[in-house]
């Protein structure tokens, strides 16, 4: 660089000069490297934000299981005891069995978040991040250490080139003050000055330009100084940097993974099982059949039901069978004096001495295997009288006579009730061998 122009011109370039340059915070400058450094300790606290946050989205996940499991138990009962009957009740039911399904799905995947998802995560942290004994982590305290000394040399240049360029810009100053008045006081004055007093400014101007020179050139030497080690510098804290890319770019690597686990957690839509809920449910749903429905209630509560129209009847005809003990109501071998029932049947049946004869014992029969048909009550029924049986609707009977004129079957219950029951109470079940005392 040649020597400053002197005169009027100083002041221009002293304006350009001396003027405060903008601080940088490029990469390059002392201890800039620190929010690389800083990088990697917030990667470790990034994994933890991330266990935190999808432990919660799993208690989310628990809460809706749990809710949904209660919302099942609460409506089963009242849509089984609800006036909806046929494929529209089955279709109804399938939604609280699709929830009840999707309930233990969701629980699997709050176990799984918590202990698979959020356990490989603190693995990676635990193998990727190492605490030292008094604080931080060593992977963070290597990389500073290596940017510490690939900026040491540099930085005692820079320093060094700093102040001298501090010391040409003061010189600058006091040389363009040094202009300033040699010029200015023969104008504020508007008279000539001893030429004592040009010739001292004179001077005085001329120092102030040679030790600006002497300063410049001390400026430019710790410059070049400055530029000739600045591509070992680059090279070296670039090295260091990469040691750093390289550790981020595992974490980056790892955290897409540990994403991509959590989207196939998270996605049911994916998953074979919600699948299979929502597509038997749909088929639950498709199988509402109105025609089948409306058949159904005609034959069990409209035209369709059967009916013993009156006719005329010449005389009763008496069916006489045994019935346990009024004080028990309940069929058992072991009474040995057995009441004696007289209905309206079909055909009479024969009325021996010992079913009369309330003062005389006859021995006890051995149980003998008797053909029945097994039937389920399709409505509840109150027995009127004591020789009828009473039962709830979906109870399982014997059928032990068929259906006589007046519309009655005999037939005996689970719990050993033997007695009679209006035919079109129940529906065939299958034929089956049932032993009676």
């Amino acid at each position: 660089m040649g020597a400053p122009p002197e005169g009027d011109t100083m002041s221009v370039i002293y304006s350009e000069v001396a003027a405060d340059e903008p601080t940088t915070n490029s990469f390059w400058m002392p201890n800039h490297y620190q929010s690389t450094v800083k990088r990697l300790d917030d990667g470790y606290r990034v994994c933890d934000q991330i266990v935190a946050c999808f432990q919660e989205r799993a208690k989310i996940e628990r809460n809706y299981a749990l809710m949904m499991d209660e919302w099942t138990r609460k409506w089963q009962p009242l849509v089984d005891a609800s006036p909806a009957y046929g494929s529209l009740l089955r279709a109804w039911q399938a939604f609280l069995g699709a929830s009840e399904r999707l309930s233990r799905l969701h629980m699997e995947m709050q176990r799984a978040l918590v202990s698979e998802d959020a356990g490989r995560i603190r693995s990676w942290q635990h193998d990727s991040y190492h605490r030292k004994l008094f604080g931080g982590f060593k992977e963070a305290c290597e990389l500073e250490n290596g940017f510490q000394r690939a900026q040491k040399p540099w930085t005692k240049k820079l320093k060094k080139t700093e102040k001298a360029k501090t010391l040409y810009h003061k010189a600058c100053r006091k040389e363009h003050i040094a202009t300033l008045r040699e010029s200015g006081i023969q104008a504020a004055s508007g008279t000539e000055i001893s030429p004592d007093r040009q010739r001292a400014l004179r001077e005085e101007h001329q120092r102030c330009s040679q030790e600006t020179n002497k300063i410049r050139e001390r400026y430019e030497k710790a410059l070049q100084e400055l530029d000739r080690s600045s591509p070992r510098y680059m090279e070296e804290m670039e090295s260091v940097f990469e040691q750093g890319q390289v550790l981020e770019q595992r974490r980056i690597v790892f955290l897409k993974s540990a994403f991509l686990a959590l989207h196939r957690r998270l996605d049911m839509t994916a998953d074979s099982s919600v699948q299979a809920v929502y597509s038997d449910l749909h088929q639950a749903i498709e199988e509402i059949n109105d025609q089948e429905d409306l058949k159904w209630w005609r034959n069990r509560n409209g035209p369709g039901m059967p009916m013993n129209w009156p006719k005329f009847e010449p005389k009763f005809r008496f069916h006489v069978f045994f019935l346990s003990s009024p004080a028990t109501q309940d069929w058992s071998p072991d009474h040995e004096r057995p009441q004696v029932k007289i209905k309206k049947t079909k055909e009479p049946e024969k009325v021996t001495p010992c079913s009369i004869s309330p003062s005389q014992s006859c021995p006890k029969p051995a149980p003998a295997p008797i053909a029945g048909q097994r039937v389920r009550a399709v409505y509840d029924y109150i027995g009127q009288e004591a020789d009828e049986l009473s039962f709830k609707a979906g109870e399982l009977l014997t059928k032990l006579e068929d259906e006589d004129e007046q519309g009655w079957c005999k037939g005996v219950t689970d719990s050993g009730h033997v007695g009679l029951y209006p035919a079109n109470y129940v529906e065939l079940l299958q034929e089956v061998e049932s032993t009676l005392p």
